[in-house]
């Protein structure tokens, strides 16, 4: 089994983060500013999130989205989240 590549993110992706969850740019970006946030603890579904990082993941997306619209005034966003049932590759929750 290989290890988990968000496990430990390279560092020059890393656009955000905080004490329980990270924010990195997409290695293939779908858009001009993709950007997936990521709980630092390794977990597979939002089920498994407990509350406090529900609550960090919810700041750093305000966040990102802000940092985003300064940067590039995008006419929206496109918000997903990567679970088994929607045909996850990397096997560790993420919001797109």
């Amino acid at each position: 089994m290989s290890a988990c590549p968000f496990c430990s993110p390279p560092p020059a992706r890393l656009v955000g983060q905080t004490a329980r969850v990270l924010a990195i740019s997409a290695e293939w970006s779908v858009s001009p500013g993709h950007t997936l946030l990521l709980p630092r603890r390794h977990v597979v579904s939002v089920a498994d999130l407990n509350i406090v990082e529900w609550v960090e993941l919810g700041q750093l997306l305000t966040e990102i989205r802000a940092l985003l619209l300064a940067k590039l005034q995008p006419e929206g966003f496109s918000i997903g989240i990567e679970e088994r049932a929607a045909a996850q590759t990397v096997k560790h929750l993420h919001l797109h």
